[in-house]
This record gives C-alpha cells, sequence and structure tokens, in this order.
C-alpha cells in the first residue's frame, strides 16, 4: 500500500510559480514511477507530467511544455512540479500517482495509487 500526499497548491496571479509537492509513505518509492494528473472544472482529468524510477526521463504534456518540471527526490520519498509562467487556463486540481508497472505510462488507468489532490487556482 502506498499513500501519497499532496501540498502546494493556492492561488497566484497569472505568469506566477508554484511548487507542487507529493510525499509517498513507504520504503519503495524508488521503484515507482510517479506522474502528476490535473482535473479543472467541468472537464475530465488529464496527463500533466510523469517521472522514471530514477528521474532521469520525463514527459509532459504539450500544454506545460517548457513551463512545468517534474523532480524527485527518493531520499525525501518526494516528487515535486515546478510550475512557472501560470496562466488561468491551468487552474485545476493536481494529483500525483504512482504507477507500479516497469515501463511508465501517459494513461491514468495505468497508475495504482492517487492522492488526495491539491486545488491550483490562477487568476488573470
Amino acid at each position: 500500500q502506498v499513500q501519497l500526499v499532496e501540498s502546494g497548491g493556492g492561488l497566484v496571479q497569472a505568469g506566477g510559480s508554484l511548487r507542487l509537492s507529493c510525499a509517498a509513505s513507504g520504503r519503495t518509492f524508488s521503484r515507482y514511477n510517479m506522474g502528476w494528473f490535473r482535473q479543472a472544472p467541468g472537464k475530465e482529468r488529464e496527463f500533466v507530467s510523469r517521472i522514471s524510477m530514477t528521474g532521469q526521463i520525463t514527459y509532459y504534456a504539450d500544454s506545460v511544455k517548457g513551463r512545468f518540471t517534474i523532480s524527485r527526490d527518493n531520499a525525501k520519498n518526494t516528487v515535486y512540479l515546478q510550475m512557472n509562467s501560470l496562466k488561468p487556463e491551468d487552474t485545476a486540481v493536481y494529483y500525483c500517482a504512482a504507477d507500479l508497472r516497469p515501463s511508465g505510462s501517459r494513461s491514468q488507468i495505468d497508475y495504482d495509487y492517487w492522492g488526495q489532490g491539491t486545488q491550483v487556482t490562477v487568476s488573470s
């Protein structure tokens, strides 16, 4: 069982930055590919970014590429999402998730554990 707890969300003006954190329980964090997803009001949850077990491989949705950076610290059992140049359309609840499969995925159905989410609101 893995428990994930997100933090760092909040209200920010357009153009600003936020850093989300996701702390994981357990001693096998380094064996999980980790992902960030988001769900805006009235929309389906969508992929944002993912990172491999070692942190060497990262992927981003086109909508956030160049603005968001995913990273992880396996010693701290934590994955981060640095969000810069935020836009009102980035407003959503952001979720981190753990994927136990070795290959990693952008598809949320492949993720085994989810956090409760953290709200990010970007004002114009």
